[in-house]
């Protein structure tokens, strides 16, 4: 009974380290067949340009190098002027050739005019309802031609020449008034500041206030 007992804890030890490492290779090899499975899933759906064999989590980040441009000259050198890159989780077009930028720009503009609606710009712009932002259609056409007639016409901007002036002038003789007083000048602080002024006086008649910083 003891050389059973004995056989038989032996055996469950053996069988306890066989399991111990195929869970430890099913876990290493787990990555590498969900990456190979949505490779196999996405090949269905979409006809997308060639792109360079990509990492789990980082994609094709680590092929970019010190020197961005030098490599993506080299990538498209070998997968074409039209290809696909995966910046960590997000896929991005790379276009290298004139002939392919005329395409996007110019045949199909229409296609590619929308924005990405990104957190940020949800948040920031209010569901993605502003200029910059809108998807396309009669709305952002809309949108385009308030902004172009009643904020960026000639006339409009002539009209807020004498607050550029003031500004413009606060500014010389903010410079003026340090170097005779022999104090520090930071002029990025000030153009900040000018550009701030200028814009908030435009837009709703009077200076922002801005504390701390």
């Amino acid at each position: 009974m003891a050389f059973l007992s004995l056989l038989r804890q032996q055996l469950w030890q053996e069988l306890h380290g066989v399991t111990q490492f195929a869970l430890f290779l099913f876990s290493l090899l787990l990555p590498f067949l969900l990456f190979k499975l949505r490779q196999l899933d996405g090949k269905g759906k979409l006809s997308l340009p060639p792109s360079p064999p990509k990492l789990p989590v980082i994609g094709n980040l680590h092929q970019l190098g010190r020197l961005p441009h030098r490599s993506l000259r080299v990538l498209s050198s070998k997968y074409g002027p039209l290809m696909l890159l995966h910046l960590g989780c997000v896929p991005t077009l790379v276009v290298s050739s004139a002939e392919m930028a005329r395409e996007i720009m110019k045949t199909h503009d229409i296609v590619f005019s929308n924005r990405p609606k990104t957190t940020a710009a949800n948040i920031f712009t209010y569901g993605c309802v502003n200029v910059g932002f809108a998807p396309y259609g009669d709305y952002s056409k809309h949108v385009k031609k308030v902004t172009l007639l009643q904020l960026l016409s000639l006339k409009r901007v002539q009209s807020f020449q004498f607050v550029r002036e003031e500004e413009v002038t606060l500014l010389v003789n903010q410079i003026q008034h340090a170097c005779l007083s022999k104090s520090p000048v930071n002029l990025t602080d000030m153009l900040l500041a000018v550009s701030s002024n200028i814009s908030s006086r435009c837009v709703f008649g009077k200076k922002t206030e801005v504390k701390d910083g």
